[in-house]
């Protein structure tokens, strides 16, 4: 029964059309990161760039290599959005994407890598089907019908990233509004709205607005009695979001997403009024049925079980970070951080203050400074730096961190040299001290 649900065909409007938007916004994320300097900033400026453990080979390109790569991205944005090559761009936009997600984490975001999830769902979706230049140049690929699973894949996405962000909002500087006032300070000097993102009122409608939004919305909008209502909510929130926290295009990509919500028949007679409509609700079982079925269900196995590893590591989330990515917790915590590297020379004994900025840009110092993996990266960084000046060196870490406003206490232990300690990812870092109030 599951099997004939999954197969079962419908009306494919919506992936249509979601293909037509998500093009473009992936072309507008490509050539904007260019235009707003995102690119100069994260991938030429920086000497070096703090990749995903594991991936360091991935460094960005030389020069103006990178602005080339972006411009790339945002013409394979463009043929997907136009249907062309379809899935030569989808797959090449993908792995473009996912090259600049893992080589930096400096500016990291959890949409960027929601949008490389996403890319890759597309890649299997057959997104090109009609008005598309693929259909026009080879009618025999044009269908106006898709598979019930084509749909379904993407509301099951956004519900784990919405039920998994909800949930962990649940916690005492979240729920007293304090996480929210921090946020909210640095937004004071907005024009009109600036004075009111300061009230205290103000702080417990978003606190308790934002838990609710990502808990009820996919519910809501599968729900049809309340899909219109839910939908007109979204907009607001997503747009309160745009201008308030300038997250580029996640605002819209989540409003794309909503297409799947509406039924095939809403979005061909909103979007493609003419073209005919597919109700005949056949069954049709491809030959690679089981490669998809199994490929998906490893894939959303992994989704949901990625967000629950940090429940695995000592201490709180909040403080450790491990276990923070990849696992929707977006937004939710200040952190600042205090930081001495101190480099000792084994075979002299002799001492040196490392100054950040000789090695690092702004923004990441600021991950040097309170991150523990970017804090055991740079270790390793400045041993491989003194190698090659013939030196064998010790790297020793004096931090204290203040998370949403506590007093500062320290993070680090000071007396371990990191930068002679390997990375464990399946473990906590004993060199991590423990919170003493979280």
């Amino acid at each position: 029964m599951l099997n004939n649900w999954l197969f079962k065909y419908i009306d494919n409007s919506p992936l249509v059309v979601f293909r037509i938007f998500f093009g473009l916004l992936c072309f507008l994320e490509s050539f904007g990161a260019i235009l707003t300097g995102w690119v100069r900033k994260t991938l030429v400026e920086p000497k070096f760039t703090f990749s995903f453990i594991g991936f360091e080979w991935l460094q960005p390109l030389p020069d103006n290599g990178m602005y080339i790569y972006y411009f790339i991205m945002s013409l394979f944005g463009l043929s997907i959005m136009l249907g062309y090559k379809y899935r030569l761009s989808m797959i090449s936009f993908t792995l473009l994407w996912s090259g600049t997600y893992l080589m930096q984490k400096s500016s990291y975001n959890n949409h960027y890598y929601l949008l490389m999830l996403i890319s890759a769902i597309m890649v299997f979706m057959p997104a090109n089907r009609d008005i598309s230049i693929d259909a026009k140049q080879n009618p025999s690929i044009k269908t106006n019908a898709m598979a019930n699973w084509c749909r379904w894949a993407f509301i099951l996405q956004l519900f784990i990233v919405y039920t998994y962000a909800s949930i962990a909002k649940l916690y005492p500087d979240w729920l007293d509004t304090t996480a929210i006032e921090l946020f909210m300070r640095s937004k004071k000097n907005y024009y009109v709205v600036g004075d009111l993102l300061q009230q205290k009122w103000m702080h417990y409608i978003l606190a308790y607005g934002g838990i609710l939004f990502d808990g009820l919305i996919v519910p809501l909008l599968l729900f049809k009695p309340t899909r219109k209502w839910a939908f007109i909510i979204s907009i607001g929130f997503h747009l309160f979001n745009s201008i308030v926290f300038q997250i580029g295009i996640f605002p819209y990509l989540a409003l794309a997403f909503y297409l799947f919500f509406f039924t095939p028949a809403t979005v061909r007679g909103v979007f493609l009024k003419k073209r005919p409509f597919y109700n005949e609700g056949e069954i049709k079982y491809p030959s690679f049925k089981n490669f998809y079925i199994v490929l998906f269900s490893i894939y959303f196995l992994i989704q949901i079980g990625l967000p629950l590893r940090h429940h695995f590591f000592k201490d709180d989330v909040l403080w450790t970070e491990e276990g923070h990515r990849l696992s929707w917790r977006m937004m939710l915590r200040s952190k600042r951080g205090s930081i001495t590297y101190t480099v000792k020379d084994k075979a002299s004994g002799e001492k040196t203050v490392v100054k950040l900025k000789d090695y690092l840009t702004k923004k990441q110092r600021r991950g040097a400074s309170a991150k523990p993996d970017v804090i055991w990266q740079f270790a390793q960084h400045l041993k491989s730096d003194y190698k090659k000046q013939g030196k064998d060196i010790a790297v020793y870490v004096d931090c204290k961190l203040s998370v949403n406003g506590k007093p500062y206490q320290q993070f680090i232990n000071p007396d371990i040299d990191i930068a002679n300690l390997p990375w464990e990812a399946l473990k906590h870092a004993q060199w991590i001290l423990p919170s003493k109030t979280n």
